[in-house]
């Protein structure tokens, strides 16, 4: 696994990216209009939702010298605003993430694999 990597008066702090990603995968689910993270099947292009306990299987968090940048494989709610539910999430990972870490977010990519009806 890749870490990110950060310097302090203390030391160096290393965070390994399935922290960044377990984190992530908490504050995308919180998100409005968001019904769970998706597990993408590439040899069969087949989305499958995930339960809690696997977040991490639905983010790509890859580490440059400029920055995180995320993929999120998203399920969102049948008749929401796909990109205000977009923007939200956007603005919240962004947000809470670079706080939780200190580290910047470069880029956010939100990949739409399904969309759900909700009792």
């Amino acid at each position: 696994m890749m870490k990110g990597q950060m310097n302090s008066k203390y030391g160096e702090i290393l965070i390994d990216t399935d922290v960044i990603a377990k984190y992530a995968g908490s504050v995308v689910v919180e998100c409005f209009g968001i019904v769970g993270m998706a597990s993408v099947n590439m040899t069969e292009g087949i989305a499958r939702i995930l339960k809690k306990d696997r977040l991490t299987n639905g983010i790509t968090v890859d580490l440059s010298e400029e920055g995180v940048i995320l993929s999120f494989h998203v399920i969102v709610a049948y008749g929401v605003s796909i990109s205000t539910v977009a923007d939200n999430l956007i603005s919240n990972v962004k947000y809470k993430v670079e706080k939780f870490t200190g580290m910047k977010i470069k880029k956010i990519n939100i990949l739409v694999e399904g969309v759900r009806v909700i009792d």
